[in-house]
């Protein structure tokens, strides 16, 4: 958030706890502009990939995630929308939240773990996982590159992803070494700062139109 006089102010100092009754709002809020980024990018760039963090008390609401279905473009060119979920929080509400999957899939919208680490091993095992994406925490990413353990627990989540269907990231990727790991370990995606850092959607936007981001072969 940028604000007049203290500037870029991070996430963890103005999202509120999960029992805050502004907390719905502001998540309306991030989902009203995420979609009009979209439709920014479609016509300025183009078709951007749409992922958004919510909390789970969200996703609670059935008024909340059927205004949320009804509110997905239409337009042929959208790809659908990645509602990200903290792993711990999921294995909390696993009943809720595999419900909740199955319901919004029919609208283009998929759910993934979002920041799993030592948890992982819960995961193993279930018979109903309807999430589309998993997501490593950077604390298990950065420095794989030389670290053999973390290496093996990346390896085994996606081994675990694979088995059920599920693609991977890899977050906080933050020098060659460790993309280089990671495409090596398998992950089907990365992301971090290595590529970019936040940005407003115009200088994003004028940024990736004028230079490409493309991994080394």
């Amino acid at each position: 958030m940028r604000h007049p006089s203290w500037g870029v102010v991070p996430p963890a100092y103005f999202i509120p706890d999960h029992g805050d009754p502004h907390f719905h709002q502001l998540s309306e809020f991030v989902l009203g502009q995420a979609l009009d980024d979209w439709h920014y990018f479609l016509v300025q760039a183009y078709p951007i990939e749409l992922a958004i963090n919510l909390p789970v008390s969200f996703l609670e609401d059935l008024d909340a995630i059927d205004a949320l279905c009804r509110r997905m473009p239409r337009h042929p060119a959208f790809g659908g929308l990645t509602i990200e979920i903290n792993g711990t929080e999921i294995l909390r509400n696993l009943a809720l939240l595999t419900d909740v999957t199955r319901r919004v899939r029919f609208h283009n919208i998929a759910v993934a773990i979002d920041d799993i680490g030592a948890e992982w091993p819960s995961f193993i095992g279930l018979d109903d996982f309807p999430f589309a994406e998993i997501k490593v925490d950077r604390k298990f990413v950065q420095g794989c590159a030389d670290d053999r353990l973390k290496r093996s627990v990346c390896r085994s989540i996606i081994e675990m992803a694979s088995g059920y269907g599920a693609r991977t990231v890899a977050e906080g990727v933050e020098t060659r070494a460790d993309m280089v790991a990671a495409r090596e370990l398998g992950f089907n995606q990365v992301q971090g700062f290595l590529f970019g850092r936040p940005a407003a959607r115009q200088k994003f936007a004028r940024s990736s139109l004028s230079r490409p981001l493309a991994a080394p072969g």
